[in-house]
């Protein structure tokens, strides 16, 4: 099999795990502010602000309250909730369980674009760490292509109606400065972020930010998100019909948006071909991956979910067609176990 199941202890904690993750989110306001509670003391009365940076990147202070117990219990409450207390022993446990993490490193960057509310306004967390992510939310640990050293981001973009909130402003290039892990925008239009990130020193560590192809083939710069985004062929594919799971490591977790998982697999699929000979490894392991979800579907009863997506895509006309043969050929190369007409019904 390309993935063992997951025991009942670890589906278990998985599922607590993602429940506390979203209480957390939607009742704890705090867990979303980015910034610092600061005392002001004026004509000898304490006064407490709250300073954050605009999407502009100017400081603004907000008004808390004086310095009485209702406030001071605010400030005690968001200092815990910066340290993921409530949800690190959780994530811990899921940890133990058998569920994958995520790379301390990557999840760092990933928990503070949620904290900047990159998800709420549509962002979608797509390859291998979505891929990851969908192994625990399935209750498997997969066996193939499971390995990454980038980061990929995905939105909407203007051309992919989402039932997501798409009216949050949101500064992603100043939630990946305030990590000071020296990301710098590599690709730079019009004066704004770059849709894709590295830090000089750690050349292993990229973040892409893509949305799907534009008429024009232009970078599609989203002033609500203060970030330009890369435009590729198909992508609109994965960005449709997004569901909800949570990523972890040691310190915590927080909820993302993935790709449903049938559809990432088929657009996996359609891609395959569209890889340059340099990125042959990339290509190899889009098959992998296609194939274990595939034989997930297969084997407990659901090919219709993957079938569905499959006839969707071949319904959008000759190219995509094309390229969703070619890559099943591709796939049936690898795994000829998946010659099985329940998933390719047309």
């Amino acid at each position: 099999m390309r993935y063992a199941n997951l025991n009942l202890a670890a589906q278990t904690a998985y599922a607590e795990l993602f429940s506390q993750t979203q209480g957390f989110e939607l009742s704890n306001a705090l867990g979303g502010l980015v910034g610092s509670f600061r005392k002001r003391t004026l004509k000898s009365h304490d006064y407490w602000y709250f300073g954050y940076r605009d999407i502009d990147q100017k400081l603004r202070m907000a008004y808390v309250g004086p310095d009485n117990e209702r406030v001071q219990e605010l400030v005690r409450r968001f200092s815990e909730s910066r340290q993921d207390k409530p949800l690190a022993t959780a994530s811990r446990i899921a940890l133990a369980a058998g569920n994958t993490p995520i790379a301390p490193k990557h999840f760092r960057i990933i928990r503070r674009l949620a904290e900047y509310g990159f998800f709420r306004a549509g962002g979608i967390l797509i390859g291998t760490h979505a891929f990851l992510a969908m192994g625990n939310m399935l209750g498997v640990a997969w066996r193939d292509g499971a390995t990454t050293l980038d980061v990929d981001f995905a939105h909407a973009g203007r051309n992919v109606s989402l039932a997501l909130p798409a009216d949050l402003r949101i500064d992603v290039h100043g939630a990946l400065e305030s990590l000071e892990m020296g990301l710098l925008p590599i690709s730079q239009f019009n004066g704004k972020a770059g849709a894709q990130y590295r830090n000089p020193k750690d050349q292993e560590l990229r973040l892409d930010f893509v949305t799907s192809m534009t008429r024009d083939g232009q970078p599609v710069v989203m002033e609500e998100l203060n970030l330009t985004l890369e435009p590729l062929k198909f992508m609109e594919f994965s960005l449709e019909n997004p569901v909800q799971a949570c990523v972890f490591s040691n310190p915590g977790a927080c909820v993302v948006n993935l790709p449903a998982p049938e559809r990432y697999a088929v657009h996996k699929l359609i891609i395959h071909g569209e890889r340059p000979v340099a990125e042959r490894v990339k290509a190899t392991k889009d098959l992998l991956q296609a194939a274990s979800l595939a034989s997930y579907f297969l084997e407990n009863g659901q090919s219709e979910l993957f079938n569905e997506a499959w006839r969707n895509a071949l319904s959008r006309g000759p190219g995509w067609q094309s390229r969703a043969e070619q890559g099943r050929q591709a796939l049936l190369r690898i795994a000829p176990e998946l010659a099985q007409d329940a998933l390719w019904q047309s």
